[in-house]
């Protein structure tokens, strides 16, 4: 009996280390997870200004992530995954988002100096 037990344990060891690799491989790497969340926000903060219908997240959203997942070469699927290992690892997701909210103030900084721009060059009155 005892001999079983140890068994047991022992294939249950080595079958949680082996997937752990697998694991490990199909996660979208740091660099890559911070421009895919800066862009989803940006995604996100489009789709909240169009007015709340029930189908408007569907119908403007649907095609918006698909395209972004297509040009980041992954998926859905990809990303869920990585996004729940990034949140069993607090102190990298930490540093993802401190990188994605460097990447979105950049480009609210370059949005209002456009804007700026924009406003010196109408006419005075």
């Amino acid at each position: 009996m005892h001999k079983y037990i140890v068994l047991f344990f022992s294939v249950t060891f080595l079958l949680s280390a082996c997937t752990g690799n697998k694991t490990k491989e199909a996660i979208i790497k740091h660099d890559q997870m911070v421009n895919l969340l800066t862009e989803v926000h940006i995604i996100d903060g489009g789709i909240y200004s169009i007015p709340q219908n029930p189908d408007s997240l569907y119908k403007y959203g649907t095609g918006r992530y698909i395209a972004l997942f297509k040009k980041h070469h992954t998926d859905t699927a990809q990303f869920s995954k990585s996004l729940k290992y990034y949140t069993t690892q607090p102190l990298e997701l930490q540093a993802i988002y401190v990188e994605v909210l460097k990447n979105l103030a950049k480009k609210t900084d370059s949005l209002t100096k456009i804007q700026q721009k924009q406003y010196n060059a109408l006419p005075q009155k």
